[in-house]
């Protein structure tokens, strides 16, 4: 491999994904992944954004959306290309419904290229992309900056179906105390914690090791430090971009604490990601959009 060290703000690495979006029974084709709604958002926000995916060689052309958006990629050709096909209904958009359309396969360690960055994140779509040999490297390599979306290690298909998987305390611990900041959704936070409360769900995984811990959920957006806790509800008026909603939230967080602190970032987040609910395709606005809603929707 190339050893020409890069530098970034932030690097993502997960599959991305030609994914369908279902809505009351109308289909349409998308793009999807944390690779791309977090990274053209991370894009956006004038980061220096770096990714790391596989998929089907026929499919590179897919990759022409980050060059187009100054993110420099690290592609690895798969037997098959990602997909999840999300059924939605028009009156709760906050539950779906998955179907696996293709898996990319598995990262190794030789494809990690040498990158100097502010940020790591694990933005898996699927289980057995990262797995636990890995998620060790990269903490060793990355400690201290490293960031993880749960849903890689929980979400996978059995019985030709998407589902959850439940881990053991033992594969629990193994994850999460291996990273710095960690992402859940709701369902997710209740999967690991069986609790229903949000803020006691954040509690219970903070004492698993990360120093932050990201729940997005269908009001806003909580996160949860070893002696604070913070909540922004979302402002946005439509919810027909709900996917993509975490990987946006997580990422406009992380690229906003580089220089801003945790409750700052998440006020951001949350505008950001408000305004990126009212679209089905990534966050495109300028940041002074953002700037602007802030300051009308979460400034008192």
């Amino acid at each position: 491999m190339d050893k020409e060290v890069f530098e970034s703000d932030i690097v993502i690495i997960g599959h991305v994904a030609k994914d369908i979006i279902e809505i009351d029974g109308v289909s349409k084709p998308v793009l999807g992944g944390a690779v791309y709604y977090g990274g053209l958002a991370g894009s956006r926000m004038g980061l220096k954004v770096a990714i790391i995916t596989r998929l089907k060689a026929e499919d590179y052309q897919i990759l022409d959306s980050f060059e187009k958006n100054n993110i420099k990629y690290f592609a690895y050709p798969a037997k098959e290309t990602s997909g999840i096909k999300n059924i939605y209904s028009s009156q709760n958009m906050e539950s779906r419904s998955y179907e696996p359309l293709g898996f990319a396969g598995a990262f190794n360690k030789e494809e990690i290229p040498d990158i100097k960055t502010k940020f790591f994140v694990i933005g898996s779509i699927i289980a057995g992309e990262i797995n636990l040999e890995l998620l060790k490297y990269l903490n060793e390599r990355y400690n201290g900056r490293l960031g993880l979306d749960i849903q890689g290690f929980i979400r996978g298909v059995k019985d030709s179906k998407m589902q959850n998987f439940s881990l053991t305390e033992k594969e629990k611990v193994e994850i999460i105390s291996k990273v710095d900041y960690l992402k859940v959704d709701e369902t997710e936070a209740k999967v690991l914690t069986n609790l229903s409360s949000l803020p006691k769900a954040g509690k219970e995984l903070i004492k698993l090791g990360p120093r932050e811990v990201l729940i997005t959920h269908k009001n806003g957006i909580n996160l949860t430090l070893r002696d604070e806790s913070y909540y922004f509800p979302w402002k946005n008026i439509s919810n027909i971009g709900r996917t993509g909603r975490g990987d946006t939230a997580f990422i406009s967080y992380l690229g906003s604490r580089i220089t801003k602190s945790p409750e700052d970032s998440l006020r951001f987040s949350a505008a950001l990601t408000s305004l990126k609910m009212e679209s089905i395709e990534p966050f495109s606005l300028q940041l002074s959009a953002v700037e602007k809603f802030v300051r009308e929707e979460y400034v008192q």
